[in-house]
């Protein structure tokens, strides 16, 4: 996957509006500042891939860096390390909110 990267400026206290209930949910996938504006893929099996861009989020006791993905179908998402090479899975339930930790080096692929 060619690296996606852009300029985003930071986001305040409520400036996602996450869509969950019923068969809706969301993800939050936390990064490092290393990787602020990159774009990181997300896929179910057998669909295709949606991305969202790292930004700096500040909020009441701090600042950290998170990918946001607000309304996502309920069931387990591959994220996504580079193209070929998934950094992990997480399970999105319906009305909830799954929260992923970027890995802090690339996972070992075993063949």
């Amino acid at each position: 996957m060619p690296e996606h990267q852009h300029s985003y400026g930071p986001t305040g206290s409520g400036s996602v509006l996450l869509d969950l209930g019923g068969n809706s949910g969301a993800l939050i996938i936390y990064t490092g500042p290393d990787l602020h504006g990159r774009e990181i893929e997300i896929s179910r099996d057998g669909e295709p891939r949606t991305h969202s861009a790292v930004r700096e989020r500040h909020v009441r006791d701090g600042v950290f860096h998170s990918a946001v993905y607000p309304d996502l179908e309920a069931g387990l998402y591959t994220v996504w390390w580079d193209d070929r090479t998934p950094a992990g899975a997480i399970c999105v339930t319906g009305g909830g909110i799954a929260e992923f930790a970027w890995p802090t080096s690339a996972p070992t692929v075993v063949d």
